[in-house]
């Protein structure tokens, strides 16, 4: 590890605010570590446990929960997969760290992470997802004195909203700050200097960038303030009792104070709207709010998820919390933190989870629990990736899968697959469907093109003679739990597209695998069996170079 001091940075160009509310400069009683060991970074990256996910689903009428993967069960919806696991950081004195936020821009994911408790103790990592296959963590710090409760990137920098121990420094009477980290090709460049701003409050809780300026939220006894985004000085600022998250729509600002509920606010912080909202949000616990057209999304703790007007405030509905598993502790079972996702909604529910849910138009629909380990604290999706903070398990990435619209333009003749999960091709059958569904297995004998995308929980078997297309995107089983693709003999296997394999290829004799075009990624984590004269042809990328 790089240790650089602050009192080091500050020698390099202080900045001072001339707001009384808030100083901007570097404290020189803090320490940042920079982690410089590659292979380090290389190993909080785990996929142990990569794979097809099963989704817990509630029963629309019987309201009870049950698992996709019996004999005789509809193929589901959402064909999700876990792409990776990142370990929180471990340092000497910072050992007990958890993911408090992430934020997406472009190829990379920023997270940050907080100490549970008294110490103050965070850092922060910069993940590279631009290839879905392959994520890795390209920058890593460490804060010796301080939390980081959220974090959010634009222009070159990563801005950082937390606390620290004011009592340690000679110079600081807040404990709250802000902090803008230069970044340069997906790494923390810390020599330049690290800007601060110390703001009223017990800690920083939520930050958000609306052009040139920076929206911060302080908890206990604290803030939302307004800074110029260049220097971190104030502009304005407005006392709130407990803040915990803050949103911009249009004109207009959006906090949560866990005394009182939302307030809808203009730019020069004049109330427009009240949301009050009666609900246990925990004593130093992240909520978030969420923006979703004309609708605002709160964390509302052990009541769910509220759902209001954005614009007048109206109350639209709850979402309540699906429990799962049945044992869960009554006190972890909270909505932490809520996020969209086109139709979807999805609400980090602590020790019940991660529920998924859907938009109807009408109103939202409770859909299942993804399952995943750990208690899930925050959540954020953007693109085709789901980011789960799980405590302990670290920040887990999820690839949605989603299918491209060129793909549902070729394949627009096709009909949508809605048969069982268990789908068997009889000799004789020549079947093709589109579509996004989860099977438990697929057994060929006759003919089938699957164009979407696709994830099958346990084998594949491609019997001899039969024909199997794919074009899309395909996974199969999980890396804890891994199963097979069986092609038989003189059985044919296309591949256009994306196929993952937590398991083995096997190949009988006269089997052919073939791919087509130019753009196909195969990435088999078990082996490629040959067993006589099989046969591969066309290009593609060979992600774990198995072939």
């Amino acid at each position: 590890m790089k240790r650089v001091s602050l009192l080091f940075l500050c020698a390099l160009g202080c900045i001072v605010s001339c707001s009384d509310e808030t100083t901007v400069f570097s404290d020189p009683q803090d320490d940042v570590l920079l982690e410089t060991n590659q292979q380090a970074l290389d190993n909080s990256i785990v996929f142990g446990d990569a794979g097809v996910l099963d989704i817990t689903e509630q029963d629309n009428i019987t309201g009870k929960l049950f698992s996709k993967n019996r004999p005789n069960d509809q193929a589901g919806d959402y064909p999700l997969t876990l792409v990776a696991q990142i370990d929180p950081p471990s340092f000497s004195g910072g050992e007990n760290l958890t993911a408090s936020h992430v934020h997406v821009d472009g190829d990379y994911a920023y997270v940050s992470y907080n100490t549970v408790g008294e110490e103050w103790v965070g850092g922060a990592d910069i993940i590279n997802i631009s290839d879905p296959n392959n994520p890795r963590v390209t920058s890593r710090l460490y804060y010796i004195n301080a939390d980081l409760s959220a974090i959010k990137y634009s222009d070159g920098y990563a801005y950082v909203a937390g606390g620290f121990d004011s009592e340690k420094s000679a110079t600081v009477d807040f404990n709250s700050f802000v902090g803008k980290i230069p970044v340069s090709n997906g790494r923390f460049n810390i020599s330049g200097g690290i800007t601060y701003g110390f703001q009223v409050g017990f800690v920083g809780t939520d930050i958000v960038i609306d052009g040139n300026t920076v929206y911060v939220t302080t908890g206990k006894d604290g803030a939302l303030g307004a800074l110029n985004k260049s220097d971190l000085s104030s502009s304005q600022e407005i006392p709130y009792a407990d803040l915990r998250s803050v949103a911009v729509m249009d004109d207009k600002v959006a906090v949560l104070d866990a005394a009182s509920g939302v307030n809808i606010l203009d730019r020069n912080f004049n109330v427009t709207n009240e949301i009050g909202i009666s609900s246990d949000f925990g004593d130093a616990t992240k909520k978030t709010i969420s923006l979703n057209g004309d609708k605002l999304i709160v964390s509302e703790g052990p009541k769910g998820a509220g759902i209001y007007n954005a614009q007048s405030g109206a109350f639209i509905e709850h979402v309540p919390i699906l429990i799962n598993p049945e044992d869960a502790i009554a006190s972890e079972i909270v909505t932490n933190a809520v996020t969209t996702n086109d139709k979807v909604l999805l609400m980090a529910n602590g020790g019940a989870g991660l529920c998924l849910s859907e938009d109807t138009g009408t109103g939202t629909d409770l859909f299942g629990i993804i399952e995943l380990e750990g208690s899930i604290n925050y959540v954020e999706s953007k693109g085709d990736y789901i980011f789960a903070a799980s405590g302990t398990k670290g920040l887990q990435i999820i690839k949605m899968n989603k299918p491209s619209e060129s793909l549902a333009a070729r394949c627009a003749t096709l009909p949508a697959y809605s048969g069982s999960s268990n789908l068997n091709v009889n000799q004789g059958d020549d079947f093709g469907y589109s579509g996004s569904k989860r099977f438990n297995n697929l057994n060929i004998n006759g003919s089938l093109t699957l164009c979407g995308s696709w994830t099958v929980r346990n084998n594949i078997a491609i019997n001899n003679n039969a024909l199997f297309e794919m074009n899309g995107t395909l996974v199969v089983a999980r890396n804890s739990r891994r199963r097979n693709i069986t092609v038989g003999e003189g059985a044919t296997f296309r591949v256009e597209g994306n196929l993952t394999i937590y398991g083995d290829l096997i190949l009988n004799d006269g089997a052919t695998i073939e791919f087509i075009g130019d753009s196909s990624v195969v990435n088999i984590f078990g082996s490629v069996t040959r067993n006589g004269n099989a046969t591969v042809t066309g290009n593609f990328d060979d992600i774990q170079n198995k072939f």
